[in-house]
Protein backbone atom coordinates (compact mmCIF):
# COMPACT_ATOMS: atom_id res chain seq x y z
CA UNK A 1 0.00 0.00 0.00
CA UNK A 2 1.59 3.33 -0.83
CA UNK A 3 2.19 5.61 1.98
CA UNK A 4 1.59 9.10 1.88
CA UNK A 5 2.28 11.67 4.82
CA UNK A 6 2.85 14.48 2.27
CA UNK A 7 -0.47 15.29 1.36
CA UNK A 8 -0.49 17.19 5.19
CA UNK A 9 1.98 19.98 3.52
CA UNK A 10 -0.78 20.40 0.47
CA UNK A 11 -3.78 22.22 -0.01
CA UNK A 12 -6.58 20.26 -0.37
CA UNK A 13 -9.01 19.56 -3.48
CA UNK A 14 -12.36 21.57 -3.49
CA UNK A 15 -13.90 25.06 -3.99
CA UNK A 16 -12.15 28.34 -2.40
CA UNK A 17 -13.28 31.95 -2.15
CA UNK A 18 -10.65 34.88 -2.85
CA UNK A 19 -11.54 37.94 -1.64
CA UNK A 20 -7.86 39.43 -1.39
CA UNK A 21 -5.33 36.66 -1.91
CA UNK A 22 -5.29 32.87 -1.92
CA UNK A 23 -2.30 30.73 -1.79
CA UNK A 24 -2.26 26.86 -2.65
CA UNK A 25 0.76 24.70 -2.77
CA UNK A 26 1.23 21.35 -4.66
CA UNK A 27 4.33 19.08 -4.80
CA UNK A 28 6.90 21.36 -6.68
CA UNK A 29 4.13 23.71 -7.71
CA UNK A 30 2.76 27.05 -5.78
CA UNK A 31 0.00 28.71 -7.15
CA UNK A 32 -1.25 32.45 -6.35
CA UNK A 33 -4.10 34.41 -6.36
CA UNK A 34 -4.05 38.18 -5.64
CA UNK A 35 -7.18 40.78 -6.21
CA UNK A 36 -5.17 43.68 -7.73
CA UNK A 37 -7.72 46.26 -7.56
CA UNK A 38 -11.60 46.40 -7.19
CA UNK A 39 -13.03 44.10 -10.17
CA UNK A 40 -9.42 42.68 -11.09
CA UNK A 41 -7.12 39.29 -9.92
CA UNK A 42 -3.91 38.51 -10.85
CA UNK A 43 -2.83 34.73 -11.23
CA UNK A 44 0.47 33.46 -11.30
CA UNK A 45 1.85 29.34 -11.12
CA UNK A 46 5.51 27.97 -11.08
CA UNK A 47 6.65 24.85 -11.26
CA UNK A 48 10.05 22.93 -10.48
CA UNK A 49 10.44 23.06 -14.12
CA UNK A 50 11.16 26.32 -14.25
CA UNK A 51 7.65 26.97 -16.25
CA UNK A 52 5.46 30.33 -15.09
CA UNK A 53 2.42 31.30 -16.09
CA UNK A 54 0.72 34.64 -15.43
CA UNK A 55 -2.55 35.78 -15.97
CA UNK A 56 -5.41 38.65 -15.31
CA UNK A 57 -8.68 37.76 -14.37
CA UNK A 58 -10.99 40.43 -14.78
CA UNK A 59 -14.72 40.07 -12.52
CA UNK A 60 -17.47 41.26 -11.81
CA UNK A 61 -16.75 41.59 -8.10
CA UNK A 62 -14.48 41.98 -5.70
CA UNK A 63 -14.33 38.15 -4.64
CA UNK A 64 -14.21 34.98 -6.78
CA UNK A 65 -14.15 31.49 -6.84
CA UNK A 66 -11.88 28.73 -7.95
CA UNK A 67 -12.04 24.66 -7.69
CA UNK A 68 -8.88 22.82 -7.19
CA UNK A 69 -9.36 19.35 -8.94
CA UNK A 70 -8.06 16.13 -10.08
CA UNK A 71 -8.81 15.64 -14.31
CA UNK A 72 -7.85 13.35 -16.71
CA UNK A 73 -4.52 13.02 -17.43
CA UNK A 74 -4.18 14.34 -20.83
CA UNK A 75 -2.30 17.70 -21.59
CA UNK A 76 1.07 17.20 -20.49
CA UNK A 77 3.51 16.97 -22.12
CA UNK A 78 0.78 17.91 -25.30
CA UNK A 79 -2.69 17.26 -25.93
CA UNK A 80 -2.32 14.51 -28.39
CA UNK A 81 -4.66 11.55 -27.52
CA UNK A 82 -7.80 10.82 -25.50
CA UNK A 83 -6.20 6.95 -24.97
CA UNK A 84 -4.21 6.24 -21.94
CA UNK A 85 -2.03 2.99 -21.81
CA UNK A 86 -1.74 1.34 -18.39
CA UNK A 87 1.08 -1.21 -18.09
CA UNK A 88 0.72 -3.07 -15.03
CA UNK A 89 4.15 -3.94 -12.99
CA UNK A 90 2.73 -7.58 -12.26
CA UNK A 91 0.95 -9.72 -14.88
CA UNK A 92 -2.66 -11.00 -13.82
CA UNK A 93 -3.29 -14.97 -14.74
CA UNK A 94 -6.81 -15.70 -14.86
CA UNK A 95 -7.74 -19.24 -15.28
CA UNK A 96 -10.45 -20.74 -17.67
CA UNK A 97 -14.37 -19.35 -16.98
CA UNK A 98 -13.31 -17.40 -14.23
CA UNK A 99 -12.97 -13.53 -12.97
CA UNK A 100 -11.46 -10.76 -10.81
CA UNK A 101 -11.44 -7.59 -9.92
CA UNK A 102 -8.46 -5.85 -9.54
CA UNK A 103 -7.64 -1.97 -8.65
CA UNK A 104 -4.83 -0.04 -10.33
CA UNK A 105 -2.79 3.31 -10.11
CA UNK A 106 -3.81 5.46 -12.93
CA UNK A 107 -2.13 8.87 -13.44
CA UNK A 108 -4.03 12.35 -13.13
CA UNK A 109 -2.90 16.04 -13.93
CA UNK A 110 -5.10 18.48 -11.88
CA UNK A 111 -7.05 21.54 -13.21
CA UNK A 112 -8.08 24.74 -11.28
CA UNK A 113 -10.96 26.09 -12.57
CA UNK A 114 -13.05 29.69 -12.64
CA UNK A 115 -16.56 29.00 -10.93
CA UNK A 116 -19.35 31.16 -12.75
CA UNK A 117 -22.69 30.52 -11.20
CA UNK A 118 -21.94 27.32 -10.88
CA UNK A 119 -20.25 26.83 -14.10
CA UNK A 120 -16.82 25.50 -14.09
CA UNK A 121 -14.00 27.55 -16.51
CA UNK A 122 -10.78 25.89 -17.28
CA UNK A 123 -8.30 28.22 -16.27
CA UNK A 124 -5.07 25.96 -16.29
CA UNK A 125 -3.85 22.44 -15.27
CA UNK A 126 -0.74 21.12 -13.43
CA UNK A 127 0.85 17.68 -13.30
CA UNK A 128 2.68 16.82 -10.02
CA UNK A 129 4.70 13.97 -11.69
CA UNK A 130 6.16 15.73 -15.21
CA UNK A 131 8.92 12.97 -15.63
CA UNK A 132 6.56 10.00 -16.21
CA UNK A 133 4.63 11.93 -18.03
CA UNK A 134 4.96 10.61 -22.32
CA UNK A 135 3.32 9.02 -25.00
CA UNK A 136 3.48 5.45 -26.55
CA UNK A 137 1.83 3.40 -29.68
CA UNK A 138 -0.18 0.49 -29.26
CA UNK A 139 -0.20 -1.58 -32.36
CA UNK A 140 1.67 -1.10 -35.37
CA UNK A 141 3.70 1.91 -36.54
CA UNK A 142 1.68 2.53 -39.44
CA UNK A 143 -2.19 1.95 -38.26
CA UNK A 144 -1.17 1.93 -34.23
CA UNK A 145 -3.05 4.37 -31.66
CA UNK A 146 -1.06 6.83 -29.69
CA UNK A 147 -1.75 6.59 -26.29
CA UNK A 148 -0.38 8.16 -22.63
CA UNK A 149 1.39 5.89 -21.52
CA UNK A 150 1.64 4.88 -17.74
CA UNK A 151 3.94 1.83 -16.30
CA UNK A 152 1.51 1.48 -12.90
CA UNK A 153 1.53 -0.61 -9.76
CA UNK A 154 -1.55 -2.91 -8.45
CA UNK A 155 -3.91 -0.66 -5.32
CA UNK A 156 -4.91 -2.33 -2.58
CA UNK A 157 -8.48 -0.42 -2.44
CA UNK A 158 -9.61 2.52 -3.56
CA UNK A 159 -7.54 4.96 -1.30
CA UNK A 160 -4.06 3.38 -1.91
CA UNK A 161 -2.72 6.51 -4.22
CA UNK A 162 -0.36 9.38 -3.94
CA UNK A 163 -2.20 11.80 -3.58
CA UNK A 164 -1.71 14.61 -6.44
CA UNK A 165 -0.14 11.72 -8.68
CA UNK A 166 -2.40 9.21 -9.53
CA UNK A 167 -5.55 7.69 -8.79
CA UNK A 168 -7.14 4.45 -8.68
CA UNK A 169 -9.14 2.23 -11.13
CA UNK A 170 -11.05 -0.48 -10.52
CA UNK A 171 -11.07 -2.98 -13.01
CA UNK A 172 -13.28 -6.67 -13.82
CA UNK A 173 -11.59 -8.89 -16.12
CA UNK A 174 -13.62 -11.88 -17.13
CA UNK A 175 -11.95 -14.69 -19.18
CA UNK A 176 -15.00 -16.43 -21.56
CA UNK A 177 -12.24 -18.14 -22.79
CA UNK A 178 -11.19 -22.22 -22.16
CA UNK A 179 -7.35 -21.91 -20.98
CA UNK A 180 -5.92 -19.87 -19.07
CA UNK A 181 -4.63 -16.11 -19.75
CA UNK A 182 -2.36 -13.68 -18.63
CA UNK A 183 -3.21 -9.78 -18.95
CA UNK A 184 -1.06 -7.44 -17.98
CA UNK A 185 -2.32 -4.36 -19.68
CA UNK A 186 -5.25 -2.23 -20.78
CA UNK A 187 -5.25 0.12 -23.66
CA UNK A 188 -8.83 2.42 -23.13
CA UNK A 189 -10.39 6.02 -24.04
CA UNK A 190 -10.18 7.74 -20.30
CA UNK A 191 -12.79 10.69 -22.12
CA UNK A 192 -15.28 7.93 -21.08
CA UNK A 193 -14.32 7.99 -17.33
CA UNK A 194 -15.20 10.64 -15.12
CA UNK A 195 -12.57 11.30 -12.04
CA UNK A 196 -13.56 11.77 -8.46
CA UNK A 197 -12.02 13.56 -5.31
CA UNK A 198 -12.38 13.82 -1.70
CA UNK A 199 -9.55 15.81 0.50
CA UNK A 200 -6.24 14.80 -1.75
CA UNK A 201 -7.19 11.43 -2.96
CA UNK A 202 -8.60 10.98 -6.97
CA UNK A 203 -10.28 7.76 -8.28
CA UNK A 204 -11.75 6.94 -11.81
CA UNK A 205 -14.38 5.29 -13.18
CA UNK A 206 -14.07 1.73 -13.96
CA UNK A 207 -13.59 -0.72 -16.64
CA UNK A 208 -14.98 -4.07 -17.51
CA UNK A 209 -12.11 -6.43 -19.24
CA UNK A 210 -13.97 -9.39 -21.12
CA UNK A 211 -11.47 -12.26 -22.79
CA UNK A 212 -13.10 -13.89 -25.58
CA UNK A 213 -12.91 -15.60 -29.30
CA UNK A 214 -13.75 -12.99 -32.06
CA UNK A 215 -13.76 -15.21 -35.03
CA UNK A 216 -9.61 -17.55 -34.61
CA UNK A 217 -8.63 -14.93 -32.29
CA UNK A 218 -8.69 -14.19 -28.80
CA UNK A 219 -9.23 -10.48 -27.78
CA UNK A 220 -10.06 -8.29 -24.76
CA UNK A 221 -12.96 -6.05 -25.25
CA UNK A 222 -12.36 -2.91 -22.62
CA UNK A 223 -15.77 -1.28 -21.88
CA UNK A 224 -16.04 1.60 -19.45
CA UNK A 225 -18.19 1.35 -15.94
CA UNK A 226 -19.51 4.20 -13.79
CA UNK A 227 -18.37 3.64 -9.91
CA UNK A 228 -21.00 4.30 -7.16
CA UNK A 229 -19.53 7.25 -5.24
CA UNK A 230 -19.99 9.83 -2.93
CA UNK A 231 -16.87 11.37 -3.54
CA UNK A 232 -17.13 14.67 -5.37
CA UNK A 233 -17.12 14.85 -9.34
CA UNK A 234 -14.39 16.49 -11.05
CA UNK A 235 -15.26 19.56 -13.54
CA UNK A 236 -14.18 18.81 -17.09
CA UNK A 237 -13.80 20.61 -20.35
CA UNK A 238 -12.84 17.62 -22.86
CA UNK A 239 -15.85 15.93 -24.80
CA UNK A 240 -16.87 12.30 -23.85
CA UNK A 241 -16.12 9.63 -26.70
CA UNK A 242 -19.71 8.47 -26.04
CA UNK A 243 -18.83 4.76 -24.39
CA UNK A 244 -16.47 3.22 -27.26
CA UNK A 245 -15.51 -0.38 -27.51
CA UNK A 246 -11.93 -1.35 -27.71
CA UNK A 247 -10.51 -4.46 -28.47
CA UNK A 248 -7.06 -5.56 -27.51
CA UNK A 249 -5.19 -8.49 -28.86
CA UNK A 250 -4.06 -11.45 -26.57
CA UNK A 251 -0.47 -12.22 -26.67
Amino acid sequence: MSTDDSSNEFSKYGVYDVSERLDLFLPNISIKFERVSENAFFYSRADSEGNVSEKMIPAKSNQIQIELAPIRPLNHPARRTNYVFLKFDKEIYLSEDSAATIYVHCPIEIGIFLIHDQHRESLDWVTCNPLNSRFGLYGPPDTGTLCKLAEVSLATDMSDSISYVEGVMKILIENSLNTGQNFSKVIFPITDHSVYYDDSKAILDGLKVTLKKRAVVSVADVQPEKIQTDWIESPTWETFSKHTTVEMGLE
